[in-house]
Order: structure tokens, then C-alpha cells, then sequence
């Protein structure tokens, strides 16, 4: 009677666990039945399609990771299984979408691609209970969905702040497990070049490293004499970039220009408007180490202060043959149709000095340093396009007239990728009013950060379609993305704590259709995902 009795006891409770249908994104569509199907390590993984490997791949390993067993692969079975299948032409679904079934006999995960299916095998991990058990209790569903926008991104930016191959594939990963596709990865700064061009090597020599970190109360980080520095090889890029293939993430490699590039113009300073002439900084924000340098003939530095910087690049020949060779080497690498150029905060201070730059506008018919502005964006993107690729840029890239094929990051507020809407230009939306993730989650944030205010429910209320927009000009909104600036986020686990759960919320915007938003429902939802963040190892803001 008594072994009875805890024999019930142990079924409710995995019962209770299965009860809980908390998905983050929202799907198109659930139907929650009744029953459930319990995972073990006897259930049979079962891949119809080599190009599921994958993702039988990722779910193992999640499930070694995290509940300590794997799955036998097999190529059928009639029950306890979970069957992965891509198909084209499921009708009615876009390419990325999927189906979804479980009942007491198992799972059936059919996608109308590979991407799909793997979308859908992120599902089934939503449906795992948050306690780490042997035997896993799922509910029984059927759920059909496809995400409402096709560019669902997150930026990491390593040039404050170099991160790890080992963090770089860790916050990949946390995109995949939201179903988000496109990882912006910010690589060039004035504080730090990040990779390796093998055609003009002191880019990583020289402007991988700088001598201090000047930035005041930053615990830790307040001496002028503390050295930060690192870079990816090309191995170790290839690598991440094919990492993230295998979680269906295209990886969109930032190249700054013409703005944001002390550290290549303290590598080679002959692309700088005046190479001979020291960097010009009070006294204050250079660390004891560069001054000597400075003393010891040495013009410019790797910044080591956050913020803008004057010391752009020239327009010369010199720097377009520079930058199309650190093109060709990064196209290479990165099979992304798009290549990002940066484009903002590019102070017009030199140019107006320049003699070169002035006599430049001149010969060129441009009105005003916008104009030449606009001029270097141009040639740039026409030698990305005759690449086979696509320019993206921020939205100071409108300023002087836009770049016949670029497409819009707009962060300045929303007014940028109206405006480039509006001329048939395509735009992803990313607002620091809404999706900036370095910006404080609470008034009282204890923590050190960049400034500003970004609760979650201000994400989770963000659209990214202006009603400005009519329909047809809606349809160049491609989707948006969140930004991870890392001024003041020196290690992983501050940059879990920036992003979580605010990444959950925002990949509810770039999934789930406009209707399934519910942030009543969302609350009950980020609670059990919130456990899931403790199951990861990952750090999250606690309010």
C-alpha cells in the first residue's frame, strides 16, 4: 500500500510537470491534449534525413549537457520515439516553419526545411521540465507554426571587450535555443581590431591591444595601465561561423567605416587624414603606457576611452585599397550575404580640416563632408555588391543621400528606417529606445552600465512595423534586433546578466504573430524560463 501510494505521488508529480505548456516564443498555433510522452534514454532518436543530423546533433547534446543522457539514433520506430523529418511544401507554412505532435507514443517534429525542423526540436526543449530528472514528462500538443519576421538578430559587440571562441558559441547558442537566425558580430572599434587579415597583420599586432581602460568607477577596470586585448584567428572565425550554420544562424561580420577606426589607424596610420599628427586627447584619458609610446615617437593609439572619436578615416586611395583587401579576406570567411560597414558616429572634424578631403568634395560635385560621407559608403557598397553581397549599415549611412542597394539598420529611433521604407529601401529596426540591451533593466540598477532605462515589458511591447508605414512599405521591414554594446560588460557573465531574460521577450516580437502577444501570459512563461536559464549555468537580472 505504501509503494503504492509513493508510486502515485511520483506519477502526479511527473504529470504536474507536464502539464505546463510555456513556449517562448508564442507559437502560431497550440492545441494542448490530453496525457503526455516521457523521454528516457531508451527513446529512439529517429533521422529519416541526413540534413537533420544537426539537429539530432544539438538535441543530444542538450540533453547530455543538461539531464545527463543521450539518445540511440535510429531510423524508425513504432513507439517512444522522437522522429525528425524535413519536407518541402507543408501547405499553408513558410520555409521556416514547422508541425509538432507528441502523444503517449512520441514525437513527431515535421519541418517544411531543415531550418524548420530544427525550430521545431527548439520547441520540444521548451516543453522539458525544468527539473533535471532521468526520465523527462512532456505534454501532449500539436502545435504549427512559422515566425512572423525573417530577420530575428542579436549584435555582440567584441571590440570594447574581447569575449572568447568558448562565449562566442555560448551566446550563439542562446539564440538558437530562441529561434532567432542572425548573429551580428561587431569586430572592429576604436578600442579594438578583433581579426586576423593576414594582408596587413599589425591590424592585430598593434590594434588588437590597447594599454589601458580608462573608464572611471568601472570596478576593476578603473587604472589607466590595465592592458586589454585579443582577436580571432581565421581558423577560429571559421569555426564559429560554422557553429553557427549548424543552429541555421547566419553570422553578419561589422567592418567599421569610416568612423570607429583608431584601431586600425594606430596599426597604419596613413589612413588617417593626418597620419603625422599625435592623437589629440586631454591629458586624463591616455594611460601612462601610451604616453611613454607618445614621448618615444609614436602618433596614434588604440583608444581607451568609450565614446566618439575624431580621428576617422581618409578617403584616399590608400584607405579604399585597404578596406576592399580587408573585404576580400573577411568575404572569405563569412558566407553571409550581407556584410556590415558600420557607417555611424563618423565625425566630419577632420574632413573639415583636411585639405585633401576639401579639394576632394570639389572634384567629386559632393555639397558638404555628408556628402562625402555619402561618397565613401557608395564606392564601398559598390564593391561589396560586385562581390555578390550585400551592404547593411546604421542609419547615419541616409545622411547625403543613400546607397542604391544598403539596407538600414535603423537605432536612432525609428525615423531612419521609415525614411528608407518609405524609399523602397529594406530595414531592420533596432531602436535603443526598445531593443539597446546594455541599457539598465531597472531605476535602481546596481550594476554599471551605459546609461538609460529598458525594462522587459518595454521590450515585450516593442513593434517593429511604424504605423507610419502603409502596407506595401511594411513589407520592407525585414525584422530588427537587439544590441549588446560592451562598453561596460568585461566578462560572459555580465553579458548574461544584460541579456536575460530581455533576449526571451525579444524573440516573442521577432517570432510570434502580433495577436499571440499576451504580456499577462508572458509573465507566467519567463518565470519557467527563468529556471531554465538556472539549468544552463547562465546569469540573469533578478528583480
Amino acid at each position: 500500500m505504501v509503494k503504492s501510494f509513493f508510486f502515485s505521488l511520483l506519477l502526479c508529480t511527473t504529470l504536474s510537470f507536464a502539464q505546463e505548456v510555456n513556449i517562448i516564443p508564442q507559437p502560431v498555433k497550440v492545441v494542448r491534449n490530453t496525457g503526455n510522452f516521457v523521454i528516457t534514454s531508451q527513446t529512439s532518436l529517429v533521422v529519416t534525413n541526413k540534413e537533420d543530423n544537426a539537429t539530432a546533433a544539438f538535441l543530444n547534446g542538450y540533453l547530455s549537457n543538461y539531464y545527463g543522457f543521450v539518445l540511440p539514433i535510429a531510423k524508425k520506430a513504432n513507439t517512444n520515439y522522437i522522429k525528425l523529418t524535413s519536407q518541402k511544401n507543408i501547405k499553408g507554412l513558410k520555409s521556416e516553419g514547422y508541425t509538432f505532435k507528441s502523444d503517449k507514443n512520441g514525437v513527431e517534429i515535421t519541418g517544411n526545411a531543415a531550418v524548420g525542423t530544427f525550430y521545431g526540436m527548439q520547441t520540444l526543449i521548451q516543453l522539458l521540465p525544468v527539473e533535471k530528472s532521468k526520465s523527462l514528462a512532456i505534454a501532449a500538443v500539436e502545435v504549427k507554426d512559422e515566425p512572423r519576421f525573417e530577420y530575428r538578430g542579436a549584435m555582440l559587440d567584441v571590440g570594447r571587450h574581447y569575449f572568447p571562441v568558448a562565449f562566442v558559441k555560448k551566446y550563439i547558442d542562446y539564440l538558437a535555443l530562441h529561434k532567432m537566425n542572425y548573429f551580428h558580430w561587431h569586430l572592429t572599434e576604436d578600442q579594438g581590431w578583433r581579426i586576423e587579415i593576414k594582408k596587413y597583420p599589425k591590424l592585430t599586432e598593434i590594434g588588437s591591444k590597447r594599454n589601458g581602460s580608462i573608464i572611471g568607477s568601472y570596478p576593476g577596470k578603473g587604472s589607466d595601465n590595465t592592458p586589454e586585448g585579443g582577436f580571432y584567428t581565421q581558423e577560429e572565425v571559421k569555426d564559429i561561423v560554422k557553429y553557427a550554420s549548424d543552429r541555421f544562424i547566419t553570422v553578419i561580420p561589422e567592418i567599421e567605416m569610416p568612423g570607429h577606426g583608431s584601431a586600425a589607424i594606430a596599426a597604419y596610420p596613413e589612413l588617417s587624414c593626418f597620419p603625422d599628427e599625435k592623437t589629440q586627447l586631454p591629458d586624463n584619458m591616455i594611460s601612462a603606457k601610451s604616453k611613454q609610446e607618445m614621448a618615444n615617437g609614436r602618433n596614434k593609439i588604440v583608444q581607451e576611452t568609450w565614446g566618439v572619436h575624431s580621428d576617422v578615416y581618409v578617403p584616399s586611395e590608400y584607405t579604399f585599397k585597404f578596406l576592399q583587401d580587408v573585404i576580400d579576406e573577411v568575404i572569405v570567411l563569412f558566407p553571409s550575404k550581407y556584410i556590415h560597414v558600420g557607417g555611424d558616429e563618423a565625425p566630419k572634424d577632420a574632413w573639415k580640416r583636411s585639405e585633401f578631403c576639401q579639394q576632394l568634395i570639389k572634384e567629386k560635385g559632393l555639397k558638404d563632408e555628408h556628402g562625402l560621407q555619402s561618397y565613401f559608403i557608395q564606392r564601398m557598397e559598390k564593391y561589396i555588391n560586385g562581390k555578390g553581397r550585400t551592404l547593411i549599415g546604421w542609419d547615419e549611412i541616409l545622411e547625403g543621400g543613400l546607397a542604391p542597394n544598403a539596407i538600414v539598420m535603423s537605432w536612432r529611433g525609428e525615423e531612419g528606417g521609415i525614411a528608407a521604407a518609405k524609399e523602397n529601401h529594406k530595414v531592420i529596426m533596432t531602436p535603443g529606445s526598445h531593443v539597446y540591451l546594455d541599457h539598465s533593466q531597472t531605476k535602481n540598477e546596481k550594476e554599471v552600465t551605459i546609461g538609460g532605462y529598458l525594462p522587459i515589458e518595454t521590450v515585450y511591447a516593442y513593434e517593429p512595423i511604424p504605423k507610419e508605414l502603409n502596407e506595401q512599405q511594411a513589407k520592407y521591414v525585414l525584422g530588427a534586433q537587439g544590441n549588446v554594446w560592451t562598453e561596460y560588460m568585461a566578462n560572459p557573465a555580465k553579458v548574461e546578466y544584460m541579456i536575460f531574460p530581455r533576449l526571451s521577450a525579444l524573440s516573442e516580437v521577432l517570432w510570434s504573430p502580433k495577436e499571440n502577444k499576451n504580456w499577462t501570459e508572458f509573465q507566467t512563461k519567463i518565470e519557467t524560463m527563468k529556471k531554465r536559464y538556472t539549468i544552463w549555468g547562465a546569469n540573469y537580472f533578478k528583480e
